[in-house]
């Protein structure tokens, strides 16, 4: 997975104007981020033809603001340029739930 944070271009609309991503908003306090994290290599292997961006909460407060993310662990679903869809709210995500999610988009 990217982090955004490790990326030279961090300018995210210009990162996700082409192709298929996966944005996994995240926080190193989140409790129920470390819950799902360890399963996110197994869920990108699922989704090869997305690319899968981490972006801390934290670091980026401002990205989180402007695409009104209000709880974490959220993924939102870009298609050039384009969200087609979110899942986002304060509770515990499973990897069952992340990956239905994604595969209801397709």
């Amino acid at each position: 997975m990217k982090e955004l944070a490790a990326m030279t271009d961090t300018n995210l609309t210009h990162l996700i104007t082409e192709g298929k991503h996966v944005l996994f908003f995240t926080a190193t306090w989140c409790s129920d981020c470390r819950f799902i994290k360890p399963a996110m290599p197994e869920i990108e292997a699922e989704f090869p033809e997305y690319d899968f961006i981490e972006i801390d909460r934290d670091q980026f407060i401002d990205i989180c603001e402007e695409w009104e993310i209000f709880g974490i662990p959220s993924f939102v679903v870009i298609d050039n340029g384009k969200e087609i869809g979110r899942f986002v709210n304060k509770d515990r995500k499973t990897k069952r739930e992340i990956t239905g999610f994604i595969h209801s988009l397709n």
